[in-house]
């Protein structure tokens, strides 16, 4: 089996090829993070213009890099939901392209979803630092199966996860499991029984987590993207400097709208300020240590914030076998320690193992729809007919 890949939901114009047992067997992202750094956030405008510049090339790319042409694609995957529309919108309408002049199979990924599979993308390794299983992409190809033809992929398709072997994967995350998905627009805890089966059991009320960290860097006067900028500027400040507040919100959902303007407030009040004086007059305002006390003290408390939904997940969900951490938000060390120190065991007594992606997989990429893809191929799930796929900015995972 062979899939091609391409993801453009919001700033990251991405295309991979997948192979079998989620083998990656190429994967090209061109980020736009340098073009938004300017300006603090990214322009949806702008954005859909640069994916249009490059998506074909980049898709040239990862079928050069796998050293594939069009003839050895058996699938084509895309994410369609949920993102930016006109981000969506180029990298669907290319897809949708592809796979009408190829006459290839679409697959219609929600990109929650793949977030979550970057996790069963093959093989794992393990972090040393962290004692972690990650997965990540094989260094060398040289060992990659010989191309399956078409038919060959056709016949995969009728087969369900039962019948098909994938046990040249080892340590892959078991079912019933818990999936955290933290991103800069979502932040979700969703329950899996098997492949597939979504259930959402907490959401976010009004920001994401990791949309709370690109606005608490800007009050700080950090660069964007903020999550990575705080990380940062946080090894050097305390974690207990300055005391912030767990958002009062009842079962697992999550609230981090009032966490953000609780800095807002704290940085006023340390520098001596009028609550009315503008964010954005502040950051000038602090010295270097102050800057790293406050960004400290946000990250342990929304890190916190996060492992304690999460061991309340797992006290409703005695029968969890493994947690699965996914979205941009999952790179960050001190969530990654938390997660490890917290919840491998559960109240219950039982020891589980928590995944992460390899960190180049946490933010956005292709290889994770590929990965999505296949799974929804295995779990027999019907391709899309491309002559009426459309977007979804906003859709639920299902």
């Amino acid at each position: 089996m062979k899939i091609l890949a391409i993801e453009s939901s919001c700033d990251e114009t991405a295309a991979a090829v997948i192979g079998d047992d989620c083998e990656i067997l190429s994967n090209v992202v061109v980020s736009q993070v340098d073009i938004f750094a300017a300006y603090g956030g990214v322009i949806p405008e702008v954005a859909a213009r640069s994916h249009l510049e490059v998506i074909l090339p980049v898709i040239h790319k990862a079928l050069k890099d796998a050293v594939l042409t069009k003839d050895d694609i058996d699938y084509i995957a895309v994410t369609h939901t949920p993102g930016l529309l006109g981000s969506l919108l180029i990298g669907t309408l290319t897809a949708r392209m592809l796979a009408i002049l190829w006459d290839k199979p679409l697959y219609a990924v929600h990109h929650l979803k793949s977030h979550i599979y970057a996790n069963w993308l093959n093989a794992r390794v393990e972090d040393n630092a962290l004692s972690v299983q990650h997965g990540c992409v094989s260094p060398h190809l040289k060992n990659r199966r010989k191309h399956s033809p078409s038919s060959q992929a056709t016949i995969l398709h009728k087969k369900s996860l039962s019948s098909v072997s994938v046990s040249s994967q080892s340590d892959l995350p078991e079912f019933p499991l818990l999936a955290l998905v933290v991103s800069g627009g979502h932040t979700q805890i969703i329950y899996m029984k098997k492949h597939n089966k979504f259930e959402i059991i907490g959401t976010t009320r009004d920001d994401a987590v990791g949309e709370c960290f690109d606005k608490v860097a800007k009050i700080l006067g950090l660069p964007y993207p903020g999550g990575p900028s705080i990380a940062e500027c946080a090894k050097a400040g305390d974690v207990n400097k300055y005391r912030l507040p767990h958002p009062k919100v009842g079962g697992l959902d999550f609230s981090f709208s009032g966490l953000k303007t609780a800095v807002l407030r704290a940085v006023q009040k340390e520098l001596g300020v009028p609550i009315n004086t503008p964010s954005y007059e502040l950051a000038g305002k602090l010295a270097e240590q102050q800057r790293a006390d406050f960004a400290a003290s946000f990250q342990e408390t929304a890190c916190e914030i996060l492992a304690e939904k999460l061991e309340m997940a797992l006290e409703a969900h005695m029968g969890v076998k493994s947690l699965v951490v996914a979205g941009g938000v999952s790179a960050n060390k001190v969530l990654r320690e938390k997660a490890l120190k917290r919840l491998s065991v559960g109240s219950d007594g039982i020891s589980r193992k928590v995944y992460f992606p390899e960190l180049k997989f946490a933010g956005d990429n292709a290889a994770m729809v590929g990965a999505a893809a296949y799974y929804e191929i295995l779990s027999g799930v019907e391709p899309t007919d491309p002559y009426v796929l459309n977007i979804a900015p906003r859709q639920e995972i299902a």
